[in-house]
């Protein structure tokens, strides 16, 4: 069973119910949101105590999400990205966390292609390097919003594998695929070890650019082809967790145990294969 849980699907949640309803809803796997984290540790919780509840829960963190504006940006925004970045590696290596998600910048002006992917490529050395001091892996997710400067599989693949860091990897969201026109021949060239995570989401059916992280549904409700490109992921070889992430406000008013559950069901029902 490789599914995860993203603390975005359960919203108002804080991280030790995060945790219990992982585990009671049959999870191996939970992104924690930096943010719960955050609000964790400011209310008096310690790295070590979350690293007891883990593992008594018998649920294993999966990644520190996310690194936010991480690749464009002046010396000194670079230098608070960095700044930000040891503190998610410190408190991933204290959980014996194997990633920290990172996503793209942005584009404040538009940008001819080769200057995003020269200067992305800068930022996620940078970033590699400062996680490599921890031990821990960088997945770079791309945001298929148009306003994202890096939004699509090709462009954030043709970065990772120009930056050639193993401790570098893909972070790839079906919603963001979808919302950024992601071929699917971009899939039939992925190497397997370097797909870290994959978000499992789908998406309402309205046009692709009106979409928001607002229109993301439970798999099964939407209009994205799930199975087919599961199918092709595994084909390829990717034997990785596959994590539920929505961001839908309608769903954080739900009981989060119910959600999580019926996420897990509808993974499970979407994807006949062996996980």
């Amino acid at each position: 069973m490789r599914f995860g849980l993203n603390g975005a699907t359960t919203g108002k949640a804080d991280l030790l119910l995060d945790i219990r309803v992982a585990a009671a809803a049959g999870y191996q796997y939970l992104e924690i949101r930096d943010v719960k984290l955050e609000s964790y540790l400011q209310r008096g919780g310690t790295i070590e105590a979350l690293a007891r509840t883990f593992e008594e829960a018998g649920v294993r963190p999966l990644s520190v999400n996310a690194l936010e504006r991480s690749t464009l940006g002046t010396p000194e925004t670079r230098k608070t990205v960095l700044d930000r970045l040891r503190r998610f590696c410190e408190w991933a290596e204290g959980l014996d966390c194997p990633y920290v998600v990172a996503v793209p910048s942005p584009l404040e002006a538009p940008m001819a292609r080769e200057e995003v992917v020269t200067q992305s490529m800068e930022a996620l050395q940078q970033i590699a390097e400062v996680a490599k001091e921890y031990g821990v892996k960088v997945g770079f997710e791309f945001l298929g919003f148009a306003s994202c400067s890096v939004n699509t599989l090709e462009l954030a693949a043709e970065i990772v594998d120009r930056v050639g860091d193993p401790s570098l990897g893909l972070v790839i969201d079906t919603f963001h695929f979808y919302v950024g026109g992601s071929s699917w021949s971009a899939l039939e060239t992925l190497d397997p070890q370097r797909i870290f995570i994959v978000h499992l989401d789908d998406a309402e059916d309205r046009p692709r650019h009106t979409l928001t992280d607002a229109n993301r549904v439970l798999p099964g409700d939407g209009v994205i082809p799930l199975r087919d490109l599961v199918g092709r992921l595994e084909a390829r070889g990717y034997r990785g967790p596959y994590s539920i992430e929505l961001f839908r406000p309608e769903y954080w008013e739900w009981d989060p145990l119910d959600l999580a559950v019926k996420a897990r069901e509808r993974m499970e029902q979407l994807l006949p294969i062996s996980l």
